[in-house]
């Protein structure tokens, strides 16, 4: 039976496959062309020490980075602590007193809500600086609600929030085109605001970046799809190059902004995770077409659909039941190369309101691009699974999950 899941689907699959490996060719190509134009050479890998000021690896990392996703300018750097930092820096460095921020495709991944100030209190949050937030529900479908949206702008409005990717949440991550349009329904409003977009999971997906098409500025984290799953931390800002300068100063200080900050000899894992990042993509997007599928025929819900083209590298799947949520999580930590004899547990997390279980032994810690799988514990109990540096270790897995008929009956629901 496992067998035979698993053959039905690799055949299926292949076309779908096939085309994923176009798009890597065709992305490749835009970063091979970057370093070559940035003429990168091994004198990038040293780094700077102390203050880290004229470090030529940096600065060029950053134009290789800009050209890449189409933008004026980038600030590439390990001490973002995270996507969320980058995000945060940004709509820190940015907005002040008075001016509202508008989130475009409802509520905020769940880490952004402190920041925001939709969560905690007097931790120097945009609502504790007197900025202004709203944000437009999506429409019945869960997409966006493209009347609202052409209107939203008003006076006090600098800044527009698009986050690419679902979150936790069951709703359809955004494509290029979805985005694209957003920017031009704001920008029709007013060109003076900002077009922001929260590009976490979502980089290398399609054969261009939202700062391809119009938006103004762009966030990621190096430990998913950008770092290629070598790069050992980081973050990264790209976009307008005043705005970028403006963002920097929040990073550092005022007068330092981007000039300043040691490398820590982290210069060539972050050319060499770059150069790799199409490929791995394109290894994570086998890996969730593979698993959606997979439990689409079990008759499990799965967002996207089995076959739907992928805007991000998350797969979710409504597993029902907070046992089965955590059963999942176990087997993928037994199949991780670290960690493997480790068990997922539920228990909270900073940035989150509801106990977690997260699973994914990963050779570097929390990189979701090298495979990972967690969720909330609220019903309806959604994993969310994320990477992969080959498919066939999401096949290795599947035959594990497969293979124990207690924990993955035909749901009831």
């Amino acid at each position: 039976m496992t067998a035979n899941i698993l053959a039905a689907a690799e055949q299926t699959l292949s076309p779908i496959f096939s085309e994923i490996d176009s798009r890597v060719k065709q992305n490749l190509d835009r970063v091979l062309r970057s370093f070559r134009n940035q003429r990168v050479g091994v004198h990038h890998f040293s780094s700077m020490t102390g203050y880290g000021h004229g470090d030529l690896g940096r600065e060029t990392l950053d134009r290789v980075f800009a050209e890449v996703m189409g933008a004026e300018a980038a600030l590439v750097r390990v001490q973002f602590v995270s996507g969320t930092h980058a995000i945060a820096t940004a709509l820190l460095g940015l907005l002040r007193p008075g001016d509202e921020l508008v989130a475009l495709a409802g509520a905020p991944y769940d880490t952004l809500e402190e920041v925001i100030g939709l969560r905690g209190h007097g931790q120097g949050s945009l609502k504790d600086f007197g900025i202004h937030y709203r944000e437009i529900p999506l429409d019945g479908n869960g997409e966006p609600n493209w009347g609202a949206i052409a209107t939203c702008v008003e006076p006090q409005t600098r800044m527009v929030l698009i986050q690419r990717s679902c979150g936790y949440t069951w709703r359809p991550s955004l494509s290029l085109d979805q985005m694209a349009k957003m920017i031009q329904l704001v920008k029709a409003q007013n060109p003076a605001v900002i077009c922001f977009v929260d590009n976490c999971y979502g980089e290398f997906v399609e054969t261009q970046e939202p700062t391809h098409v119009g938006a103004d500025l762009m966030a990621g984290s190096l430990i998913k799809n950008p770092g290629g799953t070598i790069a050992p931390a980081g973050g990264y800002l790209v976009g307008n190059a005043a705005l970028i300068e403006q963002a920097s100063y929040r990073l550092t200080a005022p007068g330092i902004g981007h000039e300043g900050g040691a490398t820590f000899d982290q210069n060539r894992l972050l050319f060499q995770g770059l150069f790799l990042a199409p490929q791995m993509v394109g290894e994570a997007l086998k890996c969730s077409y593979l698993l959606g599928y997979v439990f689409d025929q079990l008759g499990y819900a799965v967002n996207p659909p089995a076959l739907a083209p992928r805007r991000d590298v998350i797969q979710a799947i409504a597993l029902g039941s907070p046992e089965k949520l955590i059963a999942f999580c176990r087997t993928l930590q037994r199949y991780s190369p670290i960690g493997s004899y480790l068990d997922p547990v539920p228990a909270p997390m900073p940035g989150y309101a509801d106990e977690l279980v997260m699973a994914g032994g990963t050779f570097i810690d929390g990189s979701t691009a090298e495979l990972s799988a967690d969720g909330p514990l609220r019903s309806p109990y959604i994993v969310f699974c994320q990477g992969g540096t080959h498919w066939t270790h999401m096949a290795l897995i599947l035959e594990a999950l497969l293979a124990d008929k207690t924990l993955w009956p035909q749901p009831t629901c």
